[in-house]
């Protein structure tokens, strides 16, 4: 099968696309044959350096996959041949979802949702889940509740505010003032251009706020946090505050999470999530799906197709 790996560490021009073994799927995982891939920072940031990811004999890249469940391993009972899936599978160890074939545990994958197609599908799973369990799992985001979301328009940001709104709470993002009308057509009540103001100067009496920068967005967010707040962030551990003092301040790493999807999969068909894509490339124009995605400038997610 075709896949796209990592040759040595480096830039974009590192991934190549190799003939390798289709994969074969051991007890209870199935086999998926891949439609399209989700790009995410953490593929371009693992190439650079190979970063915390155990890596495989041949670093293979990505993991968001959606696709068509093509066989199922002994005891497999929730997919059979011929499903349209979406997920994460075995995040953060290495899963190799930029290829023709993924296979990987049943139960990190979920149905797709049925009013998407593969690619707006692959568009969702890291992303959402890291949302979604920011959220919900680790804050508890409630009816009324004001939440902050920083790059709001991002591949994590935009989701984090359907969600957030979804679970009807009051929602202020950070974002350049160009994504500002879009924004508010995804449902955030207020928004704040990062550019010319400082969020701290603006905002206050958050409840949960989710930090997707780093740097120094945790310190500065604690200014603006009720006390028991939560702090959410997500480039590392290195974002949290010393000392968050009665702020709940915690670093999340998503992880597959079957639950999370279906509940994803829910919100998208009922009308209350829609991930937003902005660039679309074949499977074999990953590093320039990379380079684009490096810049920092999209809003919302890019994919591969794969044929």
């Amino acid at each position: 099968m075709r896949a796209v790996v990592v040759s040595q560490w480096g830039g974009p021009e590192v991934l190549v696309e190799r003939e390798v073994g289709r994969p074969e799927p051991g007890m209870g995982e199935v086999l998926v044959r891949v439609r399209a891939a989700g790009v995410n920072p953490v593929d371009w940031k693992t190439r650079e350096s190979g970063g915390l990811i155990p890596w495989g004999p041949v670093p293979a890249v990505g993991w968001d996959v959606s696709g068509t469940v093509e066989a199922v391993g002994p005891g497999v009972t929730l997919h059979r041949v011929g499903d349209e899936v979406y997920g994460m599978p075995r995040f953060p160890q290495q899963a190799g979802a930029y290829a023709e074939y993924v296979a990987a545990p049943a139960r990190h994958f979920a149905r797709k949702p049925a009013s998407l197609d593969h690619v707006r599908a692959a568009a969702l799973p890291l992303a959402a889940l890291t949302a979604w369990q920011a959220l919900v799992d680790t804050a508890g985001v409630t009816a009324g509740q004001r939440v902050l979301v920083h790059a709001a328009a991002g591949g994590v940001g935009h989701l984090a505010v359907q969600i957030a709104k979804a679970r009807g709470a009051y929602v202020i993002g950070t974002a350049s003032a160009a994504k500002h009308d879009l924004l508010r057509a995804l449902g955030a009540d207020e928004l704040v251009d990062y550019r010319t103001t400082a969020f701290e100067d603006v905002v206050s009496d958050v409840d949960v706020v989710l930090d997707a920068v780093g740097g120094d967005h945790g310190r500065r967010s604690l200014k603006v946090l009720k006390p028991g707040g939560h702090l959410v962030t997500l480039p590392g551990p290195d974002g949290l505050p010393a000392d968050a003092g009665d702020v709940h301040a915690v670093w999340l790493l998503v992880e597959p999470d079957l639950k999370g999807l279906e509940e994803i999969a829910g919100l998208v068909d009922r009308g209350l999530l829609k991930p937003l894509v902005d660039t679309v490339l074949p499977l074999e124009q990953a590093a320039k799906a990379h380079a684009i995605g490096e810049l920092g400038r999209t809003t919302g997610k890019i994919v591969l197709t794969v044929a």
